[in-house]
């Protein structure tokens, strides 16, 4: 009978009681599931929860997609936190006040972790995410540069950021908040943004610069330093003052326990605040990031809302208003669980995983290493191109990216930004969970590929448009 059927048989009690007790499938076969309509009656929650498990099957594992940045593997005692916290709004701090604790919580630990000069009275707070975490620091940065140039009387109608080759999120903050995106091109073998690229395109309509601690497209690590030293230097020769936000989306979670040395965070004064994925390198459930502000003047006060219809007097300042508590929860059990010993071990394997692949891809003949899993240079992940044009190998990496899929693999082809769309890059992130024996099968997988396409070459490869280019 299906789900969507209005012409619905009644049944006598024993034969209510004979459908209760039959075998899920066998009760429901040749049960479709609705897909534009909405039911008009209840059913049994076993029935359709085997339904919907079953669809759910056809989704590809997720552990084997190697394109996400965000983790796919906790502890037992992560699913057990979630659970308890699953009836739990973020926002309402007067019911939940111990919940809003460890949030404040996170928030100073973080501070600590990124050399904030006050880790006790910074101010920062939980997002859904780094998307919504980086636009916070960009609004923020916005507000402040547009009270300068009013208390200068100058306009504020132009403002402007200097960044990169960034993720997505930061073309949105720029569409949605009107604000032109200088973004540097790649040119040649710079493949992400330097001191005289960025200075080239600062002006006194720039809010701020930012650097991006693990570029998406070849996963290496901003010169933070370089920028600041650059941007100091500009200030005492023109009076220029451009404040730098980080975009430590994955670094800010890999950095402080695997390259300490490395100054990108509040050691560096022009750094005004940060943003980073607690889903990512955090290594906390889906839908938690996070942003710092280096102290409070930082966040000007015309973006703190107060309400008081939950309860009591909460100041709020996130894009999004209810949201679920778990990741939060769960964050700081690994903050706790893992400490600063424990995330350095965690971490230093996935880099080790990552060095293991970088040498054995290396050795397959057909690739050259882009980014090899240093450890002092970027994030855990490996990304290379073809050493060779399509015409001589047969196969483009977009081919080697779908026949991988056929063993389950999720390895993402993409073409560079501008102005490198010549180049195409295939990438593997090494997260937590990404195991050695889990990299040896893949490699293992990667040679069946190359040894198809010699013995069936692709006639026509395909091109870059077909094949959709860069997903994240």
């Amino acid at each position: 009978m299906p789900l969507h059927s209005d012409d619905v048989p009644r049944y006598s009690a024993d034969e209510r009681l004979d459908h209760l007790l039959d075998d899920v499938f066998a009760a429901a076969g040749g049960v479709t599931l609705p897909k534009y309509r909405f039911p008009e009656q209840q059913h049994d929650p076993r029935r359709v929860k085997a339904l919907v498990q079953d669809e759910l099957m056809l989704d590809g594992n997720s552990r084997q997609n190697l394109a996400t940045f965000c983790q796919t593997w906790a502890e037992d005692e992560v699913y057990d936190l979630m659970r308890l916290c699953i009836d739990k709004n973020m926002i309402d701090k007067d019911e939940y006040p111990q919940t809003a604790e460890i949030e404040s919580r996170c928030v100073h630990m973080l501070a600590d972790l990124w050399n904030a000069p006050d880790a006790v009275t910074t101010i920062g707070c939980s997002t859904t995410g780094s998307s919504e975490a980086a636009m916070l620091g960009g609004l923020a940065a916005k507000w402040r540069w547009r009270k300068a140039r009013q208390a200068a009387g100058k306009p504020a109608d132009r403002p402007n950021m200097v960044c990169g080759p960034v993720q997505i999120c930061w073309h949105k903050f720029a569409r949605y908040f009107d604000v032109e995106i200088r973004e540097v091109p790649l040119e040649g073998d710079r493949l992400m943004m330097d001191a005289a690229s960025m200075l080239e395109r600062v002006d006194e309509n720039t809010i701020f610069v930012v650097p991006t601690m693990g570029v998406t497209f070849t996963c290496g690590y901003e010169p933070v330093k370089e920028l600041s030293d650059a941007l100091d230097k500009l200030q005492e020769e023109t009076g220029l003052d451009v404040p730098l936000h980080v975009d430590g989306a994955s670094g800010g979670f890999l950095a402080p326990f695997c390259a300490p040395e490395i100054e990108w965070d509040f050691r560096l004064p022009r750094v005004r605040s940060i943003n980073a994925s607690g889903h990512k390198f955090g290594l906390s459930p889906l839908g938690v990031g996070w942003v710092v502000w280096r102290d409070r003047a930082d966040l000007p006060e015309e973006l703190i809302f107060d309400v008081n219809y939950l309860g009591g007097n909460m100041p709020t300042f996130a894009l999004n208003f209810s949201r679920p508590a778990g990741q939060i929860v769960a964050q700081y059990y690994n903050f706790l669980r893992l400490g600063r010993e424990g995330y350095a071990r965690v971490h230093t394997g996935c880099y080790e995983t990552a060095r293991y692949l970088a040498e054995e891809i290396a050795q397959m003949g057909p690739f050259e290493i882009i980014f090899g899993g240093d450890m002092k240079a970027g994030i855990p992940a490996v990304s290379w191109t073809l050493s060779a044009p399509p015409e001589e190998t047969g196969y483009t990496l977009y081919d080697v990216a779908d026949r991988l899929r056929a063993f389950g693999w999720q390895v993402p082809a993409y073409s560079m930004p501008a102005n490198r769309q010549d180049l195409v890059v295939q990438r593997i992130l090494c997260r937590h969970g990404v195991s050695r024996d889990l990299a040896t099968l893949l490699v293992e997988d990667m040679r069946r590929c190359l040894d198809h396409f010699d013995s069936h070459p692709v006639s026509t490869p395909l091109s870059q448009a077909e094949a959709g280019g860069f997903h994240h």
